[in-house]
């Protein structure tokens, strides 16, 4: 497959005025501001290839809204080359949106007072979407998004999670090839999160849509993405497969076991003992063991009489945090 977005040596510089302390401090102000220069992007390169769903993470301030901005075409590099289907956003950023779709957690592109149908009537003006295919594109919408009910009630009206499904319609109204998602689950109850993820896989399976995903809900990256890039400090840290990930960071199990009957003193050769009770015992297998289950019960019941264990992995945002603290982000 091609690559619909190209980022090569990109870098974005911001100059942030200083000001000195007190009155006197105030007044050299006038005459003569220092400044920082803040880098928020040091010579970042990935590929996205079409079709593709990308969680980019990371820490705040680690650069993903600036990033953003410029495939989205807000904001202008400092020097670097940005490539996004075909055109550089920030140059020929009329012609360049018709392309995208933009949808903020925090933030909406519907009209606040009017009704939802409004809305999507003024999209389907300003994309200058014909009558046949909007009426097309919106019944697939619905299908799977459920909205008919919302159409004539204002945004401010409505629920978080009813607005949220309104944003993501009135962002594929014209079919984007390419849509920005940013934190769309934030503030969503657990049934309209499940729902949103399963709307995003879909699309992204019947119309090919090339996916941007920034959010700090491990879950949403690994239950839609096929791809994570991790940025810290405007430096790209990972480029690659979140299985990747979970396989290196979530080798470590907790292994509860009991036993048959009390033991003194319990070990067991690549297994740390986490505390140890009577009859009751946690281990933890050492950064060199990789855990098997079979061979785990062979290994413990040569040794020990047991009657039940359980397995517990670390969660998705324990595997984060490892990885955060490994590049000490």
């Amino acid at each position: 497959m091609s690559n619909i977005i190209e980022f090569k040596n990109v870098n974005k510089e911001f100059k942030l005025s200083l000001k000195e302390k007190g009155v006197w401090g105030a007044i050299k102000g006038l005459f003569k501001r220092k400044h920082k220069i803040i880098k928020a992007l040091q010579d970042v390169s990935f590929n996205i290839e079409e079709g593709d769903i990308v969680g980019y993470i990371g820490p705040n301030g680690a650069g993903k809204s600036t990033t953003i901005k410029i495939m989205s075409g807000i904001l202008n590099p400092t020097s670097g080359q940005c490539q996004v289907n075909g055109f550089t956003p920030w140059k020929e950023r009329k012609k360049y949106v018709k392309n995208i779709g933009v949808v903020f957690g925090q933030r909406s592109q519907l009209w606040w007072d009017v009704p939802v149908r409004d809305s999507f009537e003024l999209l389907k003006d300003i994309y200058k979407i014909p009558n046949e295919e909007f009426e097309e594109t919106y019944k697939l919408l619905n299908n799977a998004l459920k909205i008919d009910e919302l159409l004539d009630r204002p945004l401010r009206q409505l629920s978080l999670g009813q607005k949220m499904k309104c944003e993501l319609a009135g962002a594929l109204l014209h079919r984007p090839k390419i849509l920005f998602l940013d934190e769309p689950t934030i503030g969503l109850d657990a049934v309209t999160k499940l729902a949103v993820r399963e709307f995003v896989k879909y699309i992204n399976k019947v119309w090919k849509t090339t996916i941007i995903l920034t959010t700090h809900d491990m879950n949403d990256i690994d239950a839609l993405t096929n791809k994570v890039i991790l940025i810290g400090k405007g430096q790209i840290l990972y480029n690659g497969s979140f299985d990747y990930l979970k396989n290196k960071y979530g080798n470590e199990k907790t292994i509860n076991v009991e036993f048959a009957k009390e033991y003194r003193k319990v070990q067991l050769q690549g297994y740390q003992v986490v505390s140890h009770e009577k009859n009751v015992a946690i281990f933890k297998n050492l950064p060199q063991t990789i855990f098997h289950t079979q061979e785990f019960l062979q290994q413990i019941s040569k040794k020990y009489e047991i009657i039940d264990f359980s397995v517990n992995s670390l969660s998705v945002d324990e595997i984060l945090a490892k990885l955060y603290k490994e590049y000490e982000l």
